[in-house]
């Protein structure tokens, strides 16, 4: 059972970067899809990006898409989050979750491991 860790996490202004990392541990981590998620307060969890096992396939949500990028090194069990052009609406909880042997679905209910989440604020 993999565990998930995520940090990175903070206040920025707008127009500013943040990189989250999710560090894994306890499971085979090429062995899982990996995906960012996020909730902003009073809202529902939604997807941000995924990427499969191999990193070869990636998507994004189209509120991120030209902004964000998702990565993964294997060999360090981590997949990153770099977030460029932060708007105010990206201020939520980022989660990080795994999907053993998926392929990088965007549906949440595909993603049976999380990780405890990180606050991103950006302030206008």
């Amino acid at each position: 059972q993999v565990h998930l860790v995520e940090s990175g996490g903070g206040l920025v202004q707008a127009g500013g970067s943040l990189r989250l990392s999710c560090a894994a541990s306890g499971g085979t981590f090429s062995s899982y899809a990996m995906g960012w998620f996020r909730q902003a307060p009073g809202k529902e969890r939604d997807i941000v990006a995924t990427i499969s096992w191999s990193g070869s396939n990636t998507y994004y949500a189209d509120s991120v898409k030209g902004r964000f990028a998702i990565s993964r090194d294997n060999a360090k069990n981590t997949v990153y989050l770099q977030m460029n052009i932060l708007k105010p609406e990206d201020t939520a909880v980022y989660y990080c979750a795994g999907d053993l042997y998926g392929w990088g679905s965007p549906r949440i209910g595909d993603y049976n491991h999380w990780g405890q989440g990180t606050q991103v604020t950006v302030s206008s």
